[in-house]
């Protein structure tokens, strides 16, 4: 890539400057007590921030929490997280109640040299996510106003063509964060030339948010194992009863055809548990993937798949792994991720966790982070790299 570096912009010096940081602050928050449950993203930014403030730069942070309608909505305020981001930073964090109002400008304005401010939640305002480009750069105007150089290091947000993300860029002096020049030098391995045998573990619910990567990765890979709630629409397409699973009939014949096109490649579940309902303490028991009670929904994958996939990963050499293989949040059929989780951070092979709920299973499961090689904080983010596709973010850094 030909793009600038935090390092390169430390060694221009930033002490005095004000230098606005896109971070993705997108965190998890308890539902009743808006606690956050999971601060994996805000730990993942320290390294960036900590570099600038110890250089003496003034540093203004913006990010997103959660889908806000284009107004302020207090269920997805940033506030929380101004308040553990002082905790980990070892210093108070300054907080604007709004993102470029009057309080954006003061509390900008009273920064000095090494502290950090944080703006509210950037979806407040209808600009960052405004498909309309008049919007949307008015809203980067702003903005950039507060900046004298931007540094991107929201990786999870690179896939979008947002104000912040996007847009900003043109108008400020730029870089990549080390979050993101990280993510994108991991990725990168999986895209070049792999070490191989190279394996994909993907799970999650739907087929249709993983066909443009399935299609991108066939060709690459040594082999591809399918759990999670997607498993059963190609377990249907083998002409298998799935009860009441999860089911994309219309993706049916699709991944039909990629069986039939796989080589051999494609690894599917040969058992999972199967429960009456989709609820933490319903009865279940583990059936033949091929023998699903008709009035059952599988819930995760069975002990023989999880030996089998785990077979397949532990000769590996590489291996890219997203999506749980169940319902993970419910201890009774948590088993198959952790048991995949568990063999992936065993192995001597270069390890990637595909960020969303990858990486929420590996902390909320207990696992050691430093067992694996990279977990990524952008699961959409990540695909859409291993697609091909061109990020908006990372095209703004590039020109």
């Amino acid at each position: 890539m030909s793009i600038r570096t935090l390092d390169d912009l430390l060694a221009e010096g930033v002490s005095g400057r004000r230098v606005l940081v896109r971070a993705d602050l997108n965190v998890p928050l308890d539902k009743q007590s808006g606690d956050i449950t999971d601060d994996g993203r805000i730990r993942a930014v320290l390294p960036t921030l900590g570099a600038l403030t110890g250089a003496g730069a003034k540093v203004v942070v913006c990010s997103h929490l959660g889908r806000p309608k284009g107004a302020p909505d207090p269920r997805f305020s940033l506030r929380p997280v101004a308040g553990r981001l002082g905790e980990l930073l070892g210093a108070p964090v300054h907080f604007a109640t709004d993102t470029v109002g009057e309080s954006a400008r003061s509390t900008v304005d009273a920064l000095a040299d090494g502290e950090v401010a944080l703006l509210e939640n950037l979806r407040f305002n209808a600009g960052e996510t405004s498909k309309d480009d008049t919007e949307r750069g008015a809203f980067a105007d702003q903005l950039a106003a507060f900046g004298d150089a931007y540094v991107d290091d929201a990786f999870g947000a690179v896939h979008r063509k947002h104000a912040s993300v996007h847009d900003v860029p043109a108008r400020l002096p730029h870089v990549a964060g080390r979050l993101v020049l990280r993510e994108v030098e991991v990725l990168s391995r999986l895209t070049g030339e792999p070490e191989r045998p190279y394996v994909v573990v993907l799970g999650g619910s739907k087929v249709s948010d993983k066909l443009a990567v399935i299609e991108a990765l066939l060709p690459s890979v040594d082999r591809l194992l399918i759990g999670g709630g997607m498993c059963f629409t190609f377990l249907k397409a083998q002409g298998h009863e799935v009860g009441s699973s999860l089911l994309e009939e219309e993706m049916v014949e699709t991944c039909r055809n990629l069986l039939e096109r796989s080589e051999g490649k494609i690894m599917l579940p040969v058992d999972v548990v199967a429960a009456d309902a989709f609820a933490p303490d319903a009865a279940h028991d583990t059936v033949p993937a091929d023998g699903i009670p008709s009035k059952r929904v599988g819930l995760d994958i069975g002990p023989e798949t999880v030996a089998g996939f785990a077979a397949a990963l532990k000769g590996a050499r590489t291996i890219f792994w997203n999506g749980p293989m169940g319902v993970f949040e419910m201890p009774a059929f948590a088993h198959g991720t952790r048991g995949i989780a568990e063999t992936i951070a065993k192995t001597d092979a270069f390890t990637v966790v595909g960020g969303g709920d990858s990486a929420a299973a590996v902390r909320a499961l207990g696992l050691d982070e430093s067992s694996f090689g990279h977990i990524s904080t952008g699961g959409g983010a990540s695909l859409e790299y291993l697609e091909g596709k061109t990020l908006p973010g990372i095209a703004a850094l590039e020109n």
